[in-house]
């Protein structure tokens, strides 16, 4: 049985420990936090990953967690009329094969952790951080902050956008800012006015600001991001700082009285600064030797196509398929797969749609934001066009498909 090493206990590296135990590995997990906690808000939950989370048998716990929107609408942050929307739910069932769900991030992040929990083939280290790694032929070994050190056949770097695994092995530098700035904030809908309440998901797109929303926890909770352009001061790697909320009162002064309204019913709000990549360039970047990387670690993203933990499961779906298809976590066959080239045919496999979902993310944020003609231009299309333009079959299609034989 293969010893897959991971670092990082956010939900890609869950994914990847969930996954890979399910197609027959020996997992160790190594977390720097004492705790296992997911700050953040909500997420956005397309078919394309909510395929990939059904097959490992978390259907059940998503059901009481999960909202299912029936519609996504975009419309005028400035006038607040409907541009173009896409019907959801049974809709989407149909056409992909899973629902589109939004979730909070901390639900998502517990139902893994209480996956893994119950499994006797993966142990959790908490307040272990790893501090870097080394390979040779035969293993890979990594460094914990304490001195202690772990020895398996591969290692999955999930560390995130600022990955120390990442820094050591590809020497490329660490994410840039954007310019924009994510302010998040969740609220209980029987604390709105009822004309502020939602169960489906609106972007409201306005000059050089955005805003988007959408039911989270059931339905119960509203999970709201609003983006402007700015930047902050102090450590760009750590996303979750205080936010003044006259500060975005005042960037939303020119939106229309709605989105106003709800912006001012939220007095708590957390700021995000946003950091990016290029996108990818090519395999090299998705796996090095023995260490593959994952989610964050290998490809951030800014959040203008609600992608990016989907794409980390992804990662980890993909992972396990290439490992278990090549009889990798079979004793007997192993001599015949080495990891090297296993983790090589994983890049192969998700670089590149990896790179055209950051491309597209970074296209979406000039067009969400854009001003004058531009502007102008996007808004007529969307009411000539509608769901052909917010319908992707490309993404909500496509992934990796799932394996029915895991356990």
């Amino acid at each position: 049985m293969a010893h897959i090493l991971v670092a990082g206990g956010g939900i890609g590296g869950l994914s990847a420990a969930l996954a890979c135990a399910r197609v027959g590995a020996r997992v160790s997990l190594f977390e720097r936090n004492e705790v296992f906690a997911e700050f953040g808000a909500g997420i956005q939950l397309g078919p394309n990953v909510m395929r990939v989370l059904q097959s490992w048998d978390l259907k059940p716990a998503l059901d009481q967690v999960v909202a299912l929107p029936d519609r996504l609408q975009v419309r005028s942050a400035l006038t607040g009329a409907e541009l173009a929307s896409l019907r959801l739910g049974a809709d989407m069932l149909q056409r992909y094969g899973a629902p589109y769900a939004t979730i909070r991030r901390a639900d998502l992040h517990h139902l893994l952790v209480q996956s893994l929990q119950n499994r006797a083939d993966v142990a959790l280290h908490l307040d272990a951080t790893v501090a870097g790694a080394c390979q040779d032929t035969t293993e890979v070994t990594v460094q914990l902050s304490n001195a202690q050190a772990a020895r398996g056949d591969l290692l999955v770097a999930a560390d995130g956008a600022w990955s120390t695994l990442r820094q050591q092995l590809l020497h490329d530098g660490v994410p840039k800012p954007t310019g924009h700035l994510a302010y998040r904030a969740m609220v209980l809908q029987s604390d709105l006015p009822p004309t502020l309440r939602s169960q489906r998901v609106t972007a409201w797109l306005g000059p050089k600001l955005h805003v988007v929303h959408y039911p989270v926890a059931a339905g119960q909770w509203l999970n709201v991001v609003a983006i402007v352009h700015g930047q902050v001061r102090g450590d760009m790697s750590h996303w979750d700082h205080s936010a003044n909320a006259q500060d975005l009162q005042r960037a939303m002064a020119m939106t229309c009285p709605q989105l106003r309204e709800l912006i001012h019913a939220i007095n708590a709000w957390r700021l995000w600064p946003l950091c990016i990549r290029p996108p990818m360039r090519g395999s090299y970047q998705h796996a090095n030797g023995r260490v593959a990387f994952l989610g964050d670690a290998a490809h951030p993203m800014v959040p203008y196509l609600a992608q990016g933990a989907a794409m980390a499961i992804e990662d980890a779906a993909t992972l396990a398929q290439v490992l278990h298809q090549a009889g990798a976590l079979d004793g007997a066959r192993a001599e015949s797969a080495p990891v090297q080239k296993l983790l090589h045919d994983y890049a192969r496999a998700r670089w590149a749609r990896n790179a055209h979902v950051q491309a597209r993310a970074i296209r979406n944020a000039e067009i969400f934001h854009a001003t004058g003609p531009l502007r102008w231009g996007r808004d007529a299309a969307m009411r000539l066009l509608g769901e052909r333009l917010l319908d992707l079959p490309w993404l909500y299609g496509g992934g990796p498909l799932p394996l029915h034989n895991a356990r």
